[in-house]
């Protein structure tokens, strides 16, 4: 009976059978995970832009600073809590929490492990799973986006109402990028179940590839290499992540969405944020990362993906998919509003619809290797997605002189100053200069003289 269950992958007939003390164990459990991954998070994205940026970082509260996060939270408690006037009161107090609790159910249908054994009873490591729990994380991440928008709308002030505008339209602009690309793993798995799909990335070891006998994982992320670039370029924007963090940009909004919240409030979105990045890093493990499986090395060994051992290969690939994040953040600069929205509606969509196009062709021929078509194809597709993002869109020009910018200037338009700031100097410091330079001529007269 035993060695059945360690061997055994979780299905939907699994799920519902739990005592009701079980059930509370894994909803503490996912709680817990939100709230010290969001306390980790802050204290292992400020180590590491610290050590890229060449210096230390939360140091001095609790050994290697591990306490500063929890002391900031503590300091945000006693903060005194303002509510502006022209707020509305009702939407104003509600808006982060809601984006606390969306962030929150997401992790309800991510599987942490398979089968084991708690006091006794056999369960999954995962609190639920539906038929259609991708369709569920899909909501959680679009109801999350309201708060933030109902946030800068219920604030009554501008530069919020802006953040939630521009908020919005990320929403909208992303979210489409990212349901394609879950479409490509629909396809490829012929299901919506979490737990479903983590067990098909599980069955490749073997494929057929022109005649030859070759191993591979059986991991989205190699298969559908395409839409795991595109989803998580997705993921990034729809979890207002540098550089796609327009709706609380200091440089042009001051804080964006959360310009008027203070205190507790503030610290609920800021909780609100690194609780969608860790449950986003964890949906993108699920989907194309194989989920709690071991990579491939560790999968020699038999007893790699039994028992609680698979916590850990899942808990090691949110980690690093965490750390893709902070290293985004700490190297690209924040993009413009219109580059940005170019991006997802005329870059990112048009190649996602191709690709599931191609996909759809390849899964329509039956006389060859499903896994070895998507290999083949997802590849080198993948690879020149990334070459097209990362190529440069046009050459750089010349830089044009002071003249050269004065004399194409449109005309009748105001006069600019220089786009190298070398400005002329103003009529009064030309007088000054031309007033000291005879006195500098006759002392160096009197010099050569001596």
């Amino acid at each position: 009976m035993n060695a059945v269950y360690l061997a055994q992958d979780p299905t939907l007939a699994d799920f519902g059978k739990d005592p009701w003390w079980l059930v509370l164990i894994k909803v503490a459990f996912a709680f817990v995970f939100a709230v010290l991954a969001t306390l980790l998070g802050v204290w292992f994205e400020r180590r590491v832009v610290g050590y890229m940026q060449v210096r230390p970082g939360p140091n001095q509260v609790g050994p290697l600073g591990l306490l500063q996060t929890l002391a900031d939270g503590l300091k945000m408690a006693f903060k005194e809590d303002i509510l502006p006037r022209t707020a509305d009161k009702v939407v104003y107090f509600f808006a982060p929490t809601i984006s606390v609790i969306c962030a929150v159910t997401a992790l309800s249908v991510v599987p942490f492990g398979p089968m084991v054994s708690i006091f006794g009873h056999w369960t999954p490591l995962q609190v639920t799973d539906v038929s259609v729990a991708v369709l569920v994380l899909l909501a959680c991440s679009s109801m999350g986006i309201y708060g933030i928008v109902l946030g800068g709308w219920a604030s009554g002030s501008t530069y919020p109402l802006l953040g939630g505008l521009r908020s919005s339209a990320q929403m909208i602009s992303y979210e489409v990028a990212m349901g394609l690309s879950i479409v490509a793993v629909f396809m490829t798995a012929g299901t919506m179940s979490t737990s479903g799909i983590v067990a098909k990335q599980g069955d490749a070891t073997q494929l057929s590839l022109f005649g030859t006998q070759i191993p591979a994982p059986g991991w989205y992320a190699i298969l559908l290499l395409p839409s795991f670039v595109i989803f998580f370029i997705a993921t990034v924007g729809e979890t207002n992540r540098a550089p796609f963090d327009l709706p609380e940009a200091e440089s042009e909004l001051v804080a964006g969405f959360m310009t008027e919240y203070s205190s507790l409030k503030f610290a609920l979105f800021m909780l609100s944020e690194y609780v969608s990045m860790v449950t986003m890093s964890a949906v993108t493990t699920t989907l194309f990362l194989g989920g709690w499986r071991a990579p491939w090395p560790i999968t020699i060994w038999e007893g790699a993906n039994s028992g609680w051992w698979p916590m850990i290969w899942f808990f090691g690939k949110v980690i690093a998919l965490v750390f893709v994040f902070v290293w985004l953040r700490g190297t690209l600069p924040r993009l413009r509003y219109d580059q940005f929205m170019r991006f997802g509606w005329k870059v990112l969509l048009p190649i996602n619809l191709v690709w599931i196009l191609v996909l759809s062709g390849l899964r329509s021929i039956e006389d060859w290797d499903t896994q070895g078509k998507l290999i083949a194809v997802g590849i080198p597709a993948g690879a020149l997605l990334l070459l097209t993002l990362l190529w440069p869109s046009r050459k750089p020009q010349p830089k044009a002189t002071v003249q050269e910018q004065v004399n194409n200037r449109p005309h009748g338009s105001f006069p600019l100053p220089p786009m190298d700031l070398q400005v002329p100097p103003s009529p009064r410091t030309r007088r000054v200069v031309a007033e000291r330079e005879p006195a500098n001529v006759t002392a160096g007269s009197e010099s050569r003289e001596v």
